[in-house]
């Protein structure tokens, strides 16, 4: 005993934990527990029971309790969407999107497939220009001006330079003086409102080439979306949107003959040329009106790819790729809460995001942007909407793909809910995260089940399938 003490003195602090658990009697279930979660890198941990059973005979239909669990407690995924903080949550989320996107583009879900012969466009709306940034052109010079002017503060306004995708300078303001900091922050901090006012205008322009009020659309036509937000080398938000015309009932009925691609087309150009946003005056900034960039694209959506669009496929997985980076994967900010001045200086920013950070917490303390809370919302910049929103009839939710997964994992043949079944459950948090050795041990599963993942794909792809990322 002595000499195997003296052998686990020389292990490090995780070994000798990954000892603890493979010793401790309730490590093979442990291992189940987070082999379920596909190794979640900070999992929760929950204790109770659940109790369904039957209304009139009090018969019992199911139990389950965490009274025989390692440590009573039970771990559940934490379901974060970033790939920084939890790789495998992150995918599960990025594949639930495409999920959920797909079946707005081609049926499934509880979506009938008559989707594919609706009108459907994939739309890119950007944050206008707050001043000249390096930028990286395959083949081009970043900002090549012959006169090579000055601004007046003395610096270059041009840049002759070829800059890769991974060059530090990409993004960043060619003078951090005249860039309008204020500005982009308050386009961020206004840009759901500028979504809403996009649609908005999208509903009218189609009403009103109808000639029909704008209140009785609803009766011939609805207009469905989901997109996603997406941050720019310039740490500025972008919007992907898939936008579909469906009849009054929703993707079960056709929308009316005159409601075509090119009329949902020239709608969307319109609103995004005269959509805009007033914020309201202030000694501090002076007078704001926010506007959508001049760079937007329209392009329709195909059941399978073609010159002139995307396919179904396609904008699943482009809209999906990004659900799961965060702001600190694209260099636009950090993925937790700045809550002082001291967290601003302390953080690992570039100069330009750390000047929006600080720009954030400088208005937030303005009375007329209370109401913005940008001090809660300057890691993000100042943008505070989600990073994908769609509209209720456009597909599925979220929710009901976990439970179909659920219902999937555990055999169900047949749902419990209804009016003859009542269950009661009683669950309290009792923790999170893992000890140095556990997080080792659920990183090798994590990473057992990505190449399990990844051999699989190139099976796939060596049978002929096409399949998303």
């Amino acid at each position: 005993m002595l000499e195997r003490e003296r052998r686990l003195r020389l292990l490090s602090d995780t070994d000798r934990d990954i000892v603890r658990l493979v010793n401790d009697p309730g490590f093979s279930r442990w291992l189940e527990q987070i082999k379920a979660i596909g190794g979640c890198a900070r999992p929760v941990y929950l204790s109770g029971s659940t109790l369904t059973y039957d209304a009139a005979s009090g018969e019992v239909v199911s139990s389950y309790s965490t009274a025989t669990e390692p440590g009573e407690r039970l771990a559940v995924r934490c379901r974060n969407r970033r790939a920084s903080v939890c790789e495998p949550c992150s995918r599960l989320h990025a594949g639930d999107t495409f999920h959920l996107v797909r079946a707005g583009l081609s049926g499934g879900k509880s979506v009938p497939e008559v989707v594919r012969e609706r009108p459907r466009l994939f739309v890119t709306l950007t944050a206008p220009s707050f001043g000249p940034v390096h930028r990286a052109v395959e083949g081009q010079r970043c900002r090549l001006r012959r006169d090579a002017p000055r601004c007046e503060h003395g610096r270059l306004m041009s840049c002759g330079q070829l800059h890769a995708d991974g060059d530090p300078l990409t993004g960043m303001p060619l003078c951090a003086d005249c860039y309008d900091y204020v500005g982009h922050v308050l386009w961020h901090a206004h840009a759901g409102l500028l979504w809403d006012r996009f649609t908005t205008a999208v509903r009218r322009h189609l009403a009103s080439a109808a000639g029909i009020p704008r209140a009785r659309l609803a009766s011939h036509l609805v207009v469905s979306f989901a997109k996603v937000a997406e941050f720019q080398k310039r740490a500025a938000v972008h919007f992907h949107a898939v936008v579909r015309l469906d009849g009054p009932d929703g993707p079960a009925s056709p929308p009316p003959s005159w409601a075509t691609a090119e009329l949902l087309t020239e709608a969307v150009n319109r609103a995004a040329v005269s959509g805009h946003v007033a914020v309201p005056d202030s000694p501090a900034y002076g007078t704001r009106r926010l506007v959508w960039g001049a760079q937007f694209d329209v392009r329709p959506v195909h059941s399978f790819d073609s010159s002139d669009g995307l396919s179904d496929g396609a904008v699943a997985g482009y809209v999906a790729k990004y659900v799961s980076k965060g702001a600190a994967d694209t260099g636009a900010g950090c993925d937790y809460r700045i809550t002082s001045a001291e967290d601003i200086r302390a953080a690992v920013l570039t100069p330009h995001v750390r000047a929006l950070v600080g720009t954030c917490w400088r208005l937030g303390g303005l009375v007329e942007l209370e109401r913005l809370r940008l001090r809660s919302w300057a890691h993000s910049l100042g943008y505070r909407g989600h990073i994908l929103t769609k509209s209720r009839r456009y597909s599925t939710t979220y929710g009901a793909l976990r439970e179909e997964r659920a219902d999937h994992r555990r055999g169900d043949t047949k749902s419990l809910d209804g009016p003859d079944v009542v269950t009661e459950a009683a669950w309290r948090y009792v923790g999170s995260g893992y000890t140095p050795g556990a997080a080792q041990l659920a990183a090798g599963i994590a990473e057992d089940i990505a190449v399990s993942r990844e051999l699989a794909r190139e099976e796939m792809a060596n049978a002929g399938w096409k399949y998303a990322e």
